[in-house]
This record gives structure tokens, sequence and C-alpha cells, in this order.
């Protein structure tokens, strides 16, 4: 058993059948037929050859590891390569979902369990209206929920961003280590979601007969999806710039601060260096084998090294 469905006339006839027999299936022009393959086996990479008549460099980029996010037109069929995203523990985990698009199937091919289809079938049974324009019907709830994914972690990694920025002013460890995460992060949802415009726009394009009236504002709202996170992803990498500035103008005011206490506190600590230094020569000097030189030393350490401090508490130095 596996996913599986068969949509006929719009309507939801079957599912979860085996796919071993989708060829039986096909051969029913009125049906729409979508199967999902997870880490496929030979039998069923045959299945794809054999029965969908799939070209071979479209089967080769579809069990083939990372590819960009792209549509690829066969004269029989069309292939996107498109991923699905998680924001986890300050990293994307990213799953690359590969899909093949003929007139009456759709077959995704999934390199792990990463990511769920359940989403997608809940975007297909809410909307059982529109399955009468079948594969545009079934294509547009993948993509959507493959833009909703990017648009959640872009906006979990914008909250974590805005996070990170409150903590800059204040005394934390690892602030730096935390907003190179958050910027390779960026980095990798940004690989991934910005070529979807280009994804979708050449879907829209009138010379495929894929999405039809019905659909095209739908696919029309999945591109404002992926326009909202370009631009989100767009003001984040402004502001991890910023952030990062404003880190090492932080360091460097800290540093500035410290300085300044420790040149403060060698001050102060000179005094009593120098009077002690200056008494301790081997020469007669003012109060020398007298009780009250002894004083006089001890009330000059304590009394300039007082009113050093007070000058410099007083210049914020201190």
């Amino acid at each position: 058993m596996g996913r599986t469905r068969l949509y006929r006339n719009g309507e939801l006839v079957d599912r979860d059948f085996p796919v071993a027999e989708i060829g039986g299936r096909l051969e029913d022009h009125s049906a729409v037929v979508w199967f999902d393959l997870c880490a496929p086996s030979e039998d069923e990479t045959g299945l794809l050859r054999d029965e969908l008549g799939l070209h071979e460099l479209a089967i080769e980029d579809a069990f083939a590891e990372r590819q960009r996010p792209k549509v690829d037109r066969y004269p029989t069929h069309l292939f996107l390569s498109v991923y699905a995203v998680r924001y986890d523990e300050h990293e994307i985990k990213a799953c690359e979902v590969d899909v093949f698009v003929t007139p009456n199937a759709l077959v995704t091919v999934r390199e792990s369990e990463d990511y769920s289809l359940e989403g997608v079938e809940r975007r297909w049974d809410s909307a059982p209206q529109l399955a009468k324009s079948g594969v545009g019907f079934l294509l547009h709830g993948l993509l959507d929920d493959v833009a909703d994914s990017h648009y959640a972690a872009a906006q979990a990694l914008d909250d974590d961003i805005e996070a990170l920025e409150d903590h800059i002013y204040e005394e934390r460890p690892h602030v730096g280590r935390r907003a190179l995460q958050l910027r390779r992060a960026l980095v990798q949802l940004r690989r991934v979601a910005l070529p979807m415009r280009e994804v979708l726009g050449s879907l829209l394009h009138r010379e495929h007969d894929l999405v039809d009236d019905v659909m095209m504002p739908y696919y029309l709202d999945v591109k404002d999806h992926t326009l909202s996170t370009a631009e989100l992803t767009e003001s984040m990498r402004e502001l991890i710039t910023n952030l990062r500035e404003a880190e090492v103008a932080v360091q460097g005011n800290r540093l500035n601060s410290i300085m300044k206490k420790v040149t403060s506190w060698a001050a102060i600590i000179a005094v009593p260096t120098a009077i002690s230094g200056y008494y301790g020569m081997n020469v007669p000097y003012p109060g020398f084998e007298q009780r009250w030189g002894f004083g006089v030393a001890t009330v000059g350490i304590f009394g300039l090294s007082f009113l050093l401090y007070l000058m410099f508490k007083r210049r914020d130095w201190l």
C-alpha cells in the first residue's frame, strides 16, 4: 500500500491502492491519478520509465541529490524540483520533492519522510469543488503547502533574529555564534525559497494548459506567498547585517569602557607605588627615621588615591 489517489470527473473515487496498480488505472483517460514515492526502489523507478514514459533525464534528476528548484519541460510531461523546509533549533531542514506532471497523473518523489504529505492531502480534501481542474488542482495543493512551509520558516527565523537583536546590548555570551547560525539558516532558506518565484512564473505561462481559469487565482495566490517570503528574507538579510555591525560596535564600546577602568585603576595604584618607592630610597628624606614621616607617606598614599578615585568616578571612568 502507498499514498495514492484516483479522481474521476472531479470526485475522489479511490485512495491508498497499491502503486503497482497505477498502470491499469491510467488506462482510463477520464481518471486523474496521484501517487507518491518515498526513497523509491528499482521496481518503482521502472514504473516511472515504463508505465508513464517519463524522460530519462527527468528520472535521473529526480534521483540525483540536491537539484536546484526548477521547472523542466519535456514533450509529454513537466518535471519540477522544489524543497519543503522546516525551521528547527536555528537550522533549516530541507527535504527535496521532485514532481512529474503528465496530463492525467501527478507523481511526487521524496528523498525521505522528513516532509509529510498530510498537509497536502488536507488541502485537497478541503477544496473538493476544485478537483475538476485535474492535475492542476493536485499540483496547486503541493505547491501551496511548500510555499507555506517557506513562509512559516521565514517568520520563525525573523522572530529569532529580533529576539537576538534585543540581547545585543545585554552582556550575554554566544550572541555572535547565534548570529552566525541565524545567518547560515537564512542563506539556506533563501537558496530554496527565492527560486520558487521562477517556478510559479513558469507554470503561469499560457503555453501550459496545466493551469485553467478556475485555478489561475489560486496559483497567483501561491505566487504572492512566494513574493512575501522573498521580501521577508530580504529584510532579514539587511537586519542580520546590521545586527553584526551593531554587535561589533557594542563590543568596541565595551572594550573602551574596560580600558578606561583598567587605566584608571593603574593610575590609582601608581600613586602608592611612587610614594613608597620614594621613601624606599637609601638616602635621607624629609621625615627620615621619624614617625611623622611614615604618617605623611601613609596619608599621602590614601589621600591622593582617594582624590584620583573621585576624579575618575566623576568622569564615569570607574
